[in-house]
């Protein structure tokens, strides 16, 4: 195995976009192409994390085992380095599940949820 690319399913592709771009996620592909009909799949990226993001529709038929809910009973854990200063820039654009704390690990981290109600837990090994 050589990577994991979460895709997540979401109402609104626009909406979702947004919300990664605030994160500093970039946009990489989309489909259709931009400006050729209304999108069903868009891949994101920051680093090395890569999000998929996809409409319910689109997999309606091809997927229907696939839930139709928000959210979901997973955490996405992403590893950054500068924790302190995303926090600082994100905290008052987003819905903040737990702000900044120390794990029992050793960890740094704090969790927010994204527009589809999935929850980001960003954590930095702080040393």
């Amino acid at each position: 195995m050589e990577s994991l690319s979460p895709n997540l399913f979401v109402r609104d592709m626009h909406a979702t976009i947004d919300f990664y771009e605030r994160l500093g996620f970039q946009l990489q592909m989309t489909v259709p192409d931009a400006g050729k009909g209304p999108l069903v799949w868009a891949m994101m990226r920051a680093g090395s994390v890569t999000f998929m993001f996809q409409s319910f529709e689109s997999l309606a038929d091809t997927l229907p085992a696939v839930r139709r809910e928000d959210g979901g009973s997973l955490l996405f854990y992403i590893n950054v380095k500068g924790i302190r200063a995303l926090f600082d820039r994100i905290s008052p654009q987003v819905t903040i599940v737990h702000g900044l704390q120390k794990t029992f690990y050793g960890a740094t981290e704090f969790s927010i949820i994204d527009n589809n109600n999935y929850v980001l837990t960003f954590a930095e090994d702080e040393g």
